[in-house]
């Protein structure tokens, strides 16, 4: 081994980190100062404030971001070139900025990932460069160009060292990046244009979500201007999952990314509920828009023939007939406005129809002639309508304001317009909390009523008023306190013209928007309150578990239709869940979409993967899963017992003497006697992935991996559910070293 190559390679990492710690001062630095400027009394100086603050704490968490892994690469080219590889790009100060570590994303560095020996790329050696903390460990050298004689003493005897070293590694509950092991299918999937819908199609262990996130992070930076102002959403299947991936993007110095799960697209609702299989798959069908349609259409109602509504008046009843109202409905409803915004034109159209019929009957002419009523005489008899309190009380009863809440709790109470009374049964529910697959109901109802913001923006607009005559007043204090200077008379009219005060540039209503308040949350943050935010891109992990109605919610979030779509139909466990791609996607962008797959399984040893694919093919039988790269020698082990509880807790007794990870897999009906067997184990909503041992059911598996992995009663998983055979292929796909699988002698109850 060359010690001059190692202590070289030290030398730069060493000095590279010097730099790092430079840059985070200046930029820690700068953040002090900006809170410490004196003088932000004003508007304009607490916004330059912030803007510095953002902007110098946006930088800082980057660089912070850096400290694990920094560089990772080098890559040395024939014509001379040399470039180290690393998660940042770094410069140096100096006059020409000269590139110390270009970041991983950069085209430059697309070699790394890229060569072979069969197409270099223009390199002779690309080098693998392994640190812990700020020291150097290992060196692993490619020789591409093999008329290149020159020797390090670090060339890999396997091009995949690197890769299966980081496959082999312990788990720590947290998804790791892999900008340093990125392999060419996954690049070009990655850097893949990021306009239109991109489908990522893979089953257990192929890299999806790796691929999915990095993609994420090479957008945003290949276009940092556009996805800054829209933002990236990133939908997971659970929280598990979410807290699992949620250190990757920003180990690669990415912060402005929202993460949800498609229960929290809904900003003020917490669905904290369940449904059965058979409600979350009627409330997930397609169908339900058309139902929601329809109930939101049964509130906008007309009076029985021969049984008007009659509202008391001090000139007479008035009557609100069958035919007054129907006409009000249908130039209502001609607007094609949502309900809520449409409501003002029936409104409108009833106080107009009584205001006509208030006439009629107080100026008509006995005798037959004209209305002694003119047009001025009417406006103010439908003014008065429009003020009696009794006429509104009739005119919501035909055409209630609805909230998208109160709305869907009235509508689950008495489900109508399904297909069968079993489907209504299914949903009937009279209050409790809400439940994720209500969620895109909520948004579908949102969709249908509108919101009528009219006494918002009358609010926000005396608001604006009153800023404007503040500011105003402003300018006429400035006028009178203008200089007097000139003692002169015709000197002051000469002179005093060309002294410019505040009042000569700018008026009161400019004046008063220069000093609103800006919104300084990030697109990240506003994104996440704002129900109708359009967003840059949107990267859906686990796409085959989405129902249809939960698809008509994330479309309306991205009107551009710029989506990458992450899963595996094979996989598909949620009973509401489309599965294929061409349902999916149909409805939107019909065969507009691009598909690719990854077959390549570098998580899941071949011992365990031939487990899973014969379980599969029992079911299947042309199944083929993905290949496994790797082999650990140690097969998975099969027991029958009586006591299937006390065997899953020697179990994990045994592997907590073993490094990494356990979780143990089983049926929720388990769980109890689970829970008090394992008291070291995390479970619940959202287990602690970082313990030693978790507890999970299949759903809560999906994406997850751990060093070893015992399923539990896979029969029971098998059977308990509309696709228990892929939840079950989920559990038995899960585990990087060691799998066991325990079965119950007898069924349990």
């Amino acid at each position: 081994m060359s010690t001059e190559e190692f202590r070289n390679e030290q030398q730069f990492i060493t000095d590279l980190y010097a730099r790092l710690d430079d840059l985070r001062d200046q930029a820690e630095a700068a953040v002090e100062q900006a809170l410490r400027t004196p003088g932000v009394g004003s508007s304009q100086g607490r916004l330059e404030r912030d803007v510095m603050v953002a902007e110098q704490s946006g930088l800082l968490s980057a660089l912070n971001a850096g400290e694990s892994g920094l560089c990772f690469g080098r890559l040395v080219f024939k014509d001379g070139r040399d470039h180290h590889i690393g998660r940042l790009g770094i410069r140096e100060d100096d006059p020409n900025r000269t590139p110390l570590v270009v970041d991983w994303r950069a085209e430059i560095a697309r070699p790394f990932y890229l060569a072979t020996g069969y197409e270099p790329m223009g390199l002779t050696r690309r080098r693998h460069i392994t640190t812990k903390g700020r020291e150097v460990v290992s060196l692993h050298d490619e020789v591409l160009d093999l008329a290149d004689a020159t020797r390090t003493g670090h060339e890999s005897r396997n091009a995949d060292e690197v890769l299966l070293a980081a496959l082999d590694a312990a788990r720590t509950g947290r998804m790791h990046d892999i900008v340093q092991t990125i392999q060419a299918e996954q690049d070009a999937i990655i850097r893949s244009p990021h306009r239109g819908v991109l489908v990522v199609e893979g089953g257990p262990g192929t890299g999806k979500t790796a691929v999915a996130l990095h993609r994420a992070a090479y957008l945003l930076y290949a276009h940092r201007e556009q996805l800054a102002k829209r933002a990236v959403l990133i939908v997971g299947p659970n929280p598990a999952f979410l807290g699992y991936i949620g250190n990757v993007l920003p180990s690669l110095g990415e912060t402005g990314v929202l993460l949800a799960t498609p229960a929290e697209l809904f900003p003020g609702v917490r669905a904290t509920g369940t449904d059965t299989p058979r409600a979350a798959a009627v409330k997930g069908a397609a169908g339900m828009a058309d139902a929601l349609a329809a109930a939101v259409r049964d509130r906008q109602q007309v009076p029985e023939r021969g049984e008007p509504l009659i509202v008391p008046h001090e000139d007479g009843d008035l009557v609100i007939d069958w035919d007054m109202a129907l006409e009000a409905r249908h130039k209502a409803r001609e607007t094609f406005l949502p309900h809520n915004l449409a409501r003002p034109y029936f409104v409108f159209r009833i106080l107009d129809a009584l205001a006509e019929q208030l006439a009629d009957r107080i100026g008509a002419d006995p005798y037959g002639g004209p209305n002694f009523l003119g047009p001025d005489d009417i406006a103010l008899l439908a003014k008065g309508i429009a003020a009696n309190p009794d006429v509104h009380t009739a005119i919501d009863t035909l055409w209630p304001p609805l909230t998208q809440q109160g709305f869907l709790a009235d509508y689950l109470a008495e489900p109508t317009h399904l297909d069968d009374e079993d489907d209504a049964a299914a949903i009937r529910r009279d209050g409790g909390p809400w439940t994720p697959a209500d969620v895109p109901l909520l948004d579908e109802a949102a969709e249908l009523l509108g919101e009528d913001d009219s006494a918002l923006r009358a609010a926000e607009e005396a608001e604006r008023q009153k800023q404007i005559q503040y500011a105003q007043g402003v300018l006429d204090v400035s006028f009178a306190s203008r200089t007097y200077e000139f003692e002169d008379k015709e000197e002051l009219d000469k002179d005093a013209s060309e002294v410019l005060s505040a009042h000569d540039i700018i008026d009161a209503e400019r004046f008063a928007e220069r000093h609103e308040e800006a919104d300084h949350r990030t697109a990240a943050e506003r994104a996440a309150a704002d129900r109708t935010w359009a967003f840059g891109h949107i990267i859906v992990d686990e796409a085959q578990e989405l129902s249809a109605m939960a698809w008509r919610l994330l479309m309306r979030r991205s009107p551009s239709r710029s989506m990458t779509l992450v899963g595996d139909p094979a996989q598909t466990g949620d009973p509401a869940g489309v599965g294929a791609w061409q349902s999916i996607l149909g409805p939107y962008v019909e065969d507009r979409w691009q598909h690719v797959r990854l077959g390549v399984n570098y998580r899941t040893p071949a011992e365990i993967m031939a487990v899973a694919a014969e379980t599969r093919r029992a079911a299947e039988p042309g199944f083929e899963p993905p290949r496994s790269v790797r082999s650990t020698g140690v097969e998975p082990w099969d027991r029958t017992v009586d006591d299937p509880v006390k065997e899953a807790a020697d179990a994990v007794a045994a592997e907590l003497r073993e490094e990494g990870r356990t979780a143990v897999i089983a049926p929720a009906e388990l769980h109890p006697g689970l829970i008090a067997a394992l008291p070291e184990a995390s479970y619940g909503p959202k287990p602690d992935l970082t313990r030693p041992v978790v507890l999970l059911d299949p759903r809560q598996a999906k994406g997850l991996e751990f060093d070893t992995v015992l399923v539990v009663d896979p029969d029971g998983i098998r059977e308990g559910a509309t696709h228990g055979i892929n939840d079950l292929y989920v559990a038995l796909t899960r585990a990087t070293q060691r799998m066991g699988v325990i079965r119950p002698a007898v069924t349990p109850a």
